[in-house]
């Protein structure tokens, strides 16, 4: 059994030490709005945070992460910057199909906590690693200016 502190609460999953943490997040503990894009961690949709950092939990194992705090889109809404975030999403009317976006929200909530007042440059950096098939870039961007304006204010 590994135990996995996942949005404040601890579960102990029953999984390879390797599996990716996703799957333990997904199958194991039953939170599935942490999507399975590509598997190799180049599209984002499997964004967590881990002791507050954007990580890619598709490669992560779970190994890795017993022990760090994570958390997912399910209480990424529970922070400042996460519920302006999603406000801000809905605000702006960000989501198209919406696979992308928990991947999204995750990345952006990340870089919001690092930089409070990010620039162009700031959020296309902190959001290369998210692809949207859907092509809602410009509203992404707008979206996280916007959550920026709101904890600022």
């Amino acid at each position: 059994m590994i135990p996995l502190n996942v949005n404040g609460k601890t579960y102990s999953v029953d999984v390879p030490p390797d599996m990716p943490l996703l799957w333990a997040i997904r199958d194991g503990i039953g939170l599935t709005g942490t999507k399975y894009g590509c598997g190799i961690a180049q599209c984002g949709a499997c964004t967590v945070h881990v002791d507050g950092k954007a990580v890619r939990s598709c490669s992560m194992p779970v190994s890795v992460a017993a022990g760090k705090h994570i958390t997912t889109i399910e209480n990424v809404g529970a922070t400042s910057a996460g519920k302006a975030t999603q406000a801000a999403w809905e605000k702006l009317d960000v989501v198209q199909c919406g696979y992308c976006q928990s991947g999204q929200i995750m990345s952006a909530t990340a870089l919001l906590k690092e930089k409070a007042k990010p620039t162009n440059a700031d959020i296309d950096a902190a959001m290369s690693g998210n692809i949207c098939r859907c092509a809602t870039y410009v509203r992404i961007r707008a979206a996280i200016h916007e959550a920026a304006r709101t904890l600022a204010a």
